[in-house]
């Protein structure tokens, strides 16, 4: 490709509101362009990236014996319905209405519609399968932000295994995470796997594969033993806390101005550690008590995940005056039997405990949570914080942030009941297949790759995903400069090279600029005076080093360089 033909609107300032490294670069690069909020136009020189990363993750896809795929983004509500996901998935599955009155989705994932492919299976012999295909989906999100991090159309690779048993679902899992693991490993991206939530996905057991950077919006815990966890899952083993003896029964008294756990603390001298919070949420249409000690934090999915909710939502205050008499601020679930109670494992037989009254300016101390509060609901719901004992370890665990660039889901039989699926087995007898899900997102693997390969002169790309492998920067109009300029990119591309060659009337100092802005990892430089003394110039764009190679060796020297 020639430069003077190649559209490459290159910014020379960062443009205002991109916040993510990735978000400024890609398009100060001209690789993007945004249309609309969450939606962007790929240009030329992504599309060559995206082309790359897709190469890379089909080739490893067809290694572990999975078939290529297309299927509709826009489907029937009722497979959805047979799922039962059309009323469990909320606002961000966009829904369509066609001229008929027909009920559409237009695919966020494509569980169900794999799964009424999987309808004509006949016999255990036609198992195991494993499908994917590349497809375009859509998710209403509600803030969109960081360039192609967070959007609301965005390429998938998805891919979906049936089994006979749980044993097999367990070597397709296995399949697909080592596939995972080479991916990444390819496309240079330096991917943590850890402990997830299933989320809506539904199923047994799952696998997120994340990659740090401060644009990210997903926490993960990890420790040097090998443990690791997104924020949703993430454990830790706390110390067991010695407690009082008590009271014989809760003793209210006056907290005229206390409204949070911090007032508590300044004004009555009641650590956050001897509170209970009381927290208020509406959980699928029940309002709901969930209880934490006062100085940790409640994680939504693990309380999503604990009670298989659907749609969980912060109570508003005159939802919370009609059923417990009071403002937040002096809430506790003392006394309270007619709603149901929740409560995190941390405060799991506290005794000598402090919380609210359920009347505004009220407190009651000497709580024993076994004896006043009848909970009625155990369960994990803190979030893990950095420095906490690893639960295999006991060694303070890290926290990074993090965004999510795959992960893979163990379903089981869930979508294959719900519509129909069976296979005669071994025995004559008809059983149901078990499933697997497994997805990465292609738009958001090229931005983590950025976020993790720039530098202060624009992007880095590695060899293997660079939309180019080597530019060829000509200086100046000189014949000699012009016909060593054009044989180098003749030979580079006779051997299948990816080369660009930079014949702009333009100085140095832009082509270079523009070079290093791309990100492209090598750099041939074709100048008079260099071949004056029969030599051009080549620079490695990782690491900025520049040497002299004389003309006839700068083809061999480059192919060494690029073989793998």
């Amino acid at each position: 490709m020639r430069w003077s033909e190649l559209y490459v609107p290159t910014l020379r300032q960062d443009p205002a509101g991109a916040d993510a490294v990735s978000h400024r670069l890609l398009l100060r690069a001209g690789y993007i362009r945004q249309l609309m909020a969450g939606h962007y136009s790929l240009l030329p020189l992504a599309v060559r990236v995206r082309a790359k990363i897709i190469d890379i993750i089909r080739d490893e896809m067809s290694a572990i014996g999975a078939q290529e795929f297309l299927l509709p983004t826009m489907q029937p509500a009722e497979v959805w319905q047979q799922s039962g996901r059309w009323n469990m998935i909320g606002p961000e599955m966009f829904r369509l209405v066609d001229r008929k009155d027909a009920d559409l989705a237009l695919g966020m994932t494509h569980e169900e519609i794999f799964t009424t492919v999987a309808q004509e299976l006949r016999s255990y012999r036609d198992l195991p399968q494993r499908w994917y295909q590349f497809q375009t989906k859509f998710r209403d999100e509600p803030r969109p932000k960081s360039g192609l991090i967070r959007v609301r159309e965005f390429t998938m690779k998805d891919s979906y295994s049936f089994d006979t048993d749980a044993a097999g679902l367990g070597k397709s899992f296995a399949a697909h995470r080592d596939a995972y693991h080479r991916i990444f490993a390819r496309l240079g991206i330096p991917a943590i796997a850890v402990e997830a939530s299933s989320g809506i996905m539904g199923g047994s057991d799952s696998t997120e594969f994340m990659c740090p950077t401060d644009a990210g919006e997903d926490i993960v815990v990890h420790c040097a033993c090998g443990y690791a966890a997104n924020v949703e899952k993430a454990t830790s083993h706390l110390p067991a806390t010695a407690d009082g003896t008590g009271l014989p029964a809760p003793e209210p008294f006056d907290t005229p101005d206390v409204r949070t756990i911090e007032d508590l603390v300044r004004d009555h001298g009641v650590t956050a550690d001897r509170q209970i919070k009381t927290l208020v949420y509406v959980v699928d249409d029940q309002l709901t008590l969930v209880l934490m000690r006062g100085d940790h934090a409640l994680v939504e999915q693990k309380l999503i995940d604990t009670l298989g909710a659907v749609e969980v939502r912060p109570a508003h205050p005159e939802e919370i005056r009609a059923a417990l008499g009071a403002l937040p601020g002096s809430l506790g679930g003392v006394g309270v039997t007619e709603l149901p109670i929740l409560a995190d494992e941390a405060l799991r037989g506290r005794r000598d405990m402090t919380t609210g009254a359920n009347r505004d300016g009220v407190h009651l101390r000497g709580v024993d949570l076994d004896r006043d509060i009848a909970v009625g609901r155990w369960a994990d719901l803190r979030e893990v914080v950095a420095g906490e004992p690893c639960p295999r370890c006991e060694q303070p665990l890290d926290v990074l942030r993090t965004v999510e660039i795959g992960h893979i889901f163990k379903l089981g039989s869930r979508y294959t009941e719900a519509l129909g699926v069976t296979v005669l087995g071994p025995d004559g007898e008809r059983i149901t297949p078990i499933m697997g899900s497994y997805g990465i997102g292609v738009e958001r693997a090229l931005a983590a790759i950025v976020e993790t390969h720039h530098d202060e002169r624009g992007i880095v790309w590695p060899v293997a995903v660079a939309p180019f492998a080597v530019a060829i920067a000509q200086l100046g109009t000189d014949e000699q400069v012009v016909a060593a300029a054009e044989r180098l990119y003749a030979d580079l591309r006779a051997r299948r090279i990816d080369v660009v060659l930079d014949d702009r009337a333009e100085r140095p100092g832009v082509k270079f600029s523009d070079i290093e802005l791309v990100g492209i990892p090598y750099r041939i430089t074709v100048s008079a005076r260099g071949l004056a003394d029969g030599t051009v110039e080549l620079t490695t764009r990782a690491d900025g080093t520049t040497t002299r190679i004389p003309l006839p060796d700068a083809i061999p020297h480059l192919t060494t360089l690029l073989t793998p």
